[in-house]
């Protein structure tokens, strides 16, 4: 094989992987960096040829890669979840959607001298914001629960709904294509439709019967997933073209929605096989673009974002709303969010291609149009949306709070004293007189599992950014560190080794890369330190100074103190920990618990 290409190749995935590791890094949609990329290395630089470089294969590859992008997405929509989110996240997905999508079409037609279905088919796919651009977003902006939420389900339920909106309103305009006759293309149109969702639900329901009864070993159910969306994909299209795409998207909804059906590992392993499909795919898209056709959409475009951002969105925004318990400035702040993102640039490439080959000749200017309303609205939103939520004051103070599995003595007395620096606390316990009396503290609380499917959707999680596992219960305290690992991140996971351990052989302990960073000292764990509170022991804060350092502070109290937290002079939470490195300074504040003399 020529060196040239395998280095292309090879060069398409080290870019991918480097914008992914710099979006994460600052905190932006990772799509703006994978088409600024690719437009540097494409129509700039002229780096890389997709067209020269795949050739036949490119077509292939775009469409089974959208495909996969829009199963998992569709993985993603249970209907219990729209129900159970409120009006206001029903009303943004359908009548907010259809108005949004209205807007822009009619402006688009007018502003760029489309073809009306082609305007409208835009109109579509710009509808879709999506979880990958907002959650970023939301990380970086913390507004407050009622705008996150909102802001949040919608990316989720809207990512597939508005795909699905686009192939309709594209498969529309290829019958119309096929035939001239409005009947006939009510009828192709229809065979369309009717196919995609007859196969899409006979194998998502087929396909989640044998996963769910476990007819698919474990280490297989991954591939087969995989193999079983490119081989539906391809069948729908044999038995009826353009059906391909609404059948994979119907496939997964279907499978999201059966009862009893795993699909957790499926998900993460599709979220990371998007991620390598997205990475390469969107540099090649980009690079395939034409500066020319960039500076054709020109000023029109730059209008067009102007009311997809000030017209469509708040009008969509404040309809659906209507009779919500948001304010006005929450409402504010969601119309001001909308980036669109993944799927927009994914189906905007695949159906100009599409379109091209099938005599429109104008279909060349929806992907440079879409590339210039993601970029814009990415920009502008992620650069402001701080600034604005601080002013709108809808903002959430940082993640310095902490979540803390358990609520038993040990767990109260802690939350209570760091509540008292100003830190929020979050305890969780499914022994009601645990949180009774947390309540009775002060503390806020949340009755139940913290790794339960109830958890998952009610938990509030904004404003916290540790993890601290003190249940006493070895099982649900490595379980709690396993589920929010990927929330707070693993270097804020923490966890209080309990009793049983230290008559427990190694090989019936839970392994430590499972856990989180062990608490407090070698001698500390759950039993100990429960039992000394029992015993009038206290949990304190003191002040070191250059007079006063911690190793005289340590000195003072001897072995009847267990070092738990230092406040530095930022007011920033460091958390004691077996082997750790910390080395507390003047002016640090160190919480402790100390036992009476």
């Amino acid at each position: 094989m020529d060196n040239n290409i395998l280095l292309s190749i090879a060069s398409i995935g080290v870019l991918g992987i480097a914008c992914q590791w710099f979006a994460w890094w600052v905190r932006i949609p990772s799509i703006l960096f994978l088409l600024t990329v690719g437009i540097i290395v494409g129509p700039v630089l002229n780096l890389i040829n997709p067209d020269a470089l795949f050739g036949n294969l490119l077509f292939p590859f775009i469409s089974l890669s959208v495909a996969v992008i829009l199963f998992e997405g569709s993985l993603t929509l249970k209907f219990e979840d729209i129900r159970g989110h409120g009006k206001t996240v029903s009303n943004l997905v359908s009548t907010g959607a259809l108005i949004t999508w209205l807007i822009i079409g009619y402006s688009t037609y007018h502003l760029l001298n489309l073809p009306i279905e082609l305007a409208f088919l835009f109109g579509a796919i710009v509808v879709v914001t999506g979880p990958t651009v907002i959650i970023p977003m939301l990380r970086t902006v913390r507004p407050n629960t009622k705008v996150a939420n909102v802001l949040r389900w919608e990316g989720i339920v809207i990512d597939p709904l508005g795909a699905l909106l686009a192939v309709l309103v594209f498969d529309f305009i290829i019958s119309g294509q096929q035939n001239n006759a409005l009947g006939m293309i009510f009828l192709t149109f229809g065979k369309i439709i009717f196919s995609g969702l007859i196969i899409g639900f006979v194998s998502g329901w087929s396909i989640g019967e044998l996963l769910r009864k476990q007819y698919v070993p474990q280490y297989l159910r991954n591939i087969f997933t995989l193999i079983s969306v490119f081989a539906i994909f391809v069948i729908s299209e044999m038995i009826e073209s353009e059906s391909g795409l609404l059948a994979v998207t119907v496939m997964g909804i279907t499978m999201a929605n059966m009862k009893d059906m795993d699909i957790d590992n499926i998900l993460d392993f599709k979220e990371s096989l998007s991620v390598l499909l997205i990475s390469a795919l969107f540099i090649i898209l980009a690079a395939r673009i034409e500066l020319h056709e960039l500076i054709h959409v020109g000023w029109p475009a730059i209008i067009l974002l102007g009311i997809i951002i000030f017209v469509a969105r708040p009008i969509s925004v404040f309809t659906s709303s209507i009779g919500s318990d948001l304010t006005v400035n929450e409402k504010l702040m969601v119309s001001w969010i909308g980036p669109r993102g993944i799927i927009a640039a994914a189906i905007s490439s695949l159906f100009a291609l599409r379109l091209e080959d099938a005599g429109y000749s104008e279909a060349a200017l929806i992907v440079p149009l879409t590339f210039v309303i993601i970029i814009g609205t990415v920009v502008i939103q992620s650069t402001t949306a701080r600034y604005i939520a601080d002013f709108l004051k809808v903002r959430e103070p940082s993640p310095t709070g902490l979540l803390i599995i358990g609520a038993g003595n040990v767990a109260r007395a802690i939350g209570k004293e760091l509540q008292s620096h100003g830190f929020k606390t979050l305890l969780t316990d499914s022994t009601w007189e645990n949180i009774r009396l947390a309540r009775m503290e002060g503390l806020e609380t949340y009755f139940g599992n913290p790794v339960s499917e109830h958890a998952d959707r009610n938990l509030n999680l904004i404003g916290l950014g540790k993890l601290l596992a003190m249940s006493g219960r070895l099982n649900l305290d490595t379980l709690a560190c396993l589920r929010f690992k990927s929330e707070f991140g693993k270097k804020n996971i923490y966890e209080l080794k309990t009793t049983r351990e230290k008559h427990t052989e190694d090989k019936h302990i839970v392994s430590t890369k499972h856990r989180g960073y062990e608490l407090f000292t070698e001698d500390a764990d759950y039993g100990n330190l429960a039992y000394r509170l029992r015993n009038q022991a206290e949990i304190k804060s003191t002040q070191l100074s250059d007079e006063f350092t911690f190793e005289q502070y340590l000195k003072k109290y001897e072995k009847g103190i267990v070092p738990m937290f230092a406040i530095d002079d930022k007011k920033r939470l460091h958390v004691f920990v077996v082997n750790g490195e910390m080395k507390p300074e003047a002016n640090w504040i160190i919480i402790a618990m100390i036992d009476k003399n």
